[in-house]
C-alpha cells in the first residue's frame, strides 16, 4: 500500500510500505530551492510510527532535476534513520547525490558546537542599552565637532565642496518642498481656526479666531509643522543618499582621495536646510493665516478686512522672529540627524532603509524636545 505524504508544485515524494520492516521513498519531479520544496516531516512521522522498521530505500526513477534542496531533505531523513538505528539503502540515489551525502557525513559534528540560546538577564539588557546610548552620544558629539571644524573652514573660505551641489540641495530643500508645505500649512491654519471658532462663537468673540491663528502659527505651529514635514521628506532623503554612498564605498573613496566627506557632503546639506527652513516657515505662517481667514469668512461671517486688521494688530515681531529662529534651529537638527544616520549606515541595502527611518525618528524627537525647551526658555525671559 502506497501513502502520498507530500506534494508541491515543484518536487514530490511518496512513502511506500514494502514490508513490515522495509520502507521505500519515491522521489519525483524537479527539486529546486527557487520555490518551496517538501520537508522531511512526513518521512520522520512514518519512521517514528513504525517500531519494526529496519531499512529505508530510495527510488529516484521519476526524479528530473535536483539541487541542494533535495540534499537537505535526504540529510534530515538520514538523521531520523540514524536516531532509530535504521539501515539506509542509497543505491537508488543518483551517484552525485550519494557522494554529497557521504561527504556531509564524513566528519561527525563535535559535541558542543551548537551554542544554546542564551537569554540575557534584565539588568544585562539595561546595561547593554546604556552603553549603546552612551556610545551613540559620543558619536554624535564627535560628528558635531567635525561639523564645527568644517563650518569654520567655510567661514574662512577654505572648505572643499562644490557650489553647484549646494545650489541643487537648496532647490531640493526649498522650492521642491513648497507644494507639501502649502497643503499642510493651510490645513493646519484651517483646523486651528475651526477649533477656536467652535468655542469663541459661543461667547460672541468670533473675531478673536484671527488672534488664535496668528499667534499659534507664527509662534509654534508654523515652525514645528515645517520641521516635521522636512524631517520625513528631506531628513530621510539625506540619510538614504549618504547611506547608499556608504554602501557603495563612495564615502571611503572621498577619504582615500584626501577630500573630507564632512566638507564635501555634510556641510552643503546643513547650510541648505538652515537657509531654507526660516523661509519655508515664513511661507507656512502665511498659508496658516490664510487657512484661518477661509474659516473666518465662510463659517463665522467675518469680512476679509476685519480679519486681516485683527491679525495685523495681533502680530508682533517677537512672535514672528521667535518662530523663524526655532525653524532655523530645527533645520540644523534635521540635517544633523539625516547626515549622521547616513554615515552610520550599515553595508547592506536593507540598512539604507533603516538609516532613513532612524533619521526621521531622531529628527522628530529632537525637534519636539527642542520645542519644549524653547517654550520654557521663552517663558523665563518673558517672550
Amino acid at each position: 500500500m502506497e501513502q502520498a505524504v507530500s506534494a508541491d508544485v515543484q518536487g514530490t515524494f511518496a512513502v511506500a510500505r514494502v514490508s513490515e520492516s522495509a520502507l521505500l521513498i519515491k522521489l519525483a519531479g524537479p527539486w529546486h530551492l527557487t520555490r518551496d520544496v517538501p520537508t522531511a516531516a512526513g518521512v520522520r512521522r512514518e519512521i517514528e510510527s513504525s517500531p519494526n522498521l529496519k531499512s529505508v530505500s530510495f527510488d529516484t526513477s521519476g526524479l528530473t532535476q535536483w539541487d541542494s534542496g533535495l540534499l537537505s531533505f535526504l540529510v534530515q531523513t538520514s538523521q531520523a534513520c540514524r536516531a532509530r538505528n535504521i539501515d539506509q539503502d542509497r543505491r537508488g540515489l543518483p551517484d552525485g547525490l550519494r557522494r554529497l551525502l557521504e561527504l556531509s557525513e564524513a566528519v561527525p559534528e563535535k559535541k558542543g558546537t551548537r551554542s544554546a540560546a542564551v537569554t540575557a538577564r534584565f539588568f544585562e539588557r539595561v546595561g547593554d542599552l546604556t552603553v549603546a546610548y552612551g556610545l551613540s552620544v559620543g558619536d554624535f558629539m564627535g560628528f558635531l565637532g567635525e561639523l564645527t571644524v568644517a563650518f569654520g573652514k567655510f567661514l574662512r573660505g577654505t572648505a572643499r565642496y562644490r557650489r553647484i551641489d549646494l545650489l541643487e540641495i537648496i532647490q531640493e530643500c526649498g522650492a521642491n518642498a513648497v507644494a507639501i508645505i502649502t497643503l499642510i500649512s493651510f490645513l493646519v491654519g484651517l483646523i486651528l481656526a475651526f477649533m477656536g471658532a467652535v468655542q469663541l462663537s459661543q461667547f460672541g468673540a468670533s473675531i478673536y479666531v484671527a488672534d488664535l491663528v496668528c499667534i499659534g502659527m507664527t509662534r509654534e505651529m508654523g515652525a514645528i509643522m515645517t520641521a516635521i514635514i522636512m524631517s520625513g521628506r528631506t531628513g530621510a532623503a539625506f540619510a538614504a543618499k549618504l547611506g547608499t554612498m556608504k554602501v557603495t564605498q563612495e564615502i571611503d573613496a572621498f577619504t582615500t582621495m584626501g577630500v573630507s566627506p564632512m566638507e564635501f557632503l555634510v556641510l552643503p546639506r546643513v547650510l541648505a536646510l538652515v537657509l531654507m527652513m526660516p523661509l519655508l516657515c515664513l511661507y507656512a505662517d502665511l498659508l496658516g493665516i490664510l487657512g484661518g481667514l477661509f474659516v473666518g469668512v465662510t463659517m463665522l461671517g467675518l469680512t476679509v478686512r476685519s480679519y486681516l486688521q485683527e491679525t495685523i494688530s495681533t502680530l508682533t515681531l517677537t512672535n514672528l522672529f521667535g518662530g523663524l529662529f526655532k525653524a532655523t534651529f530645527y533645520g540644523f537638527l534635521i540635517a544633523i540627524a539625516g547626515c549622521i544616520r547616513g554615515f552610520q549606515c550599515g553595508n547592506s541595502s536593507s540598512a539604507v532603509g533603516d538609516a532613513a527611518t532612524q533619521a526621521v525618528v531622531m529628527s522628530i524627537v529632537m525637534g519636539v524636545i527642542a520645542c519644549g525647551l524653547f517654550a520654557v526658555v521663552f517663558n523665563i525671559i518673558g517672550i
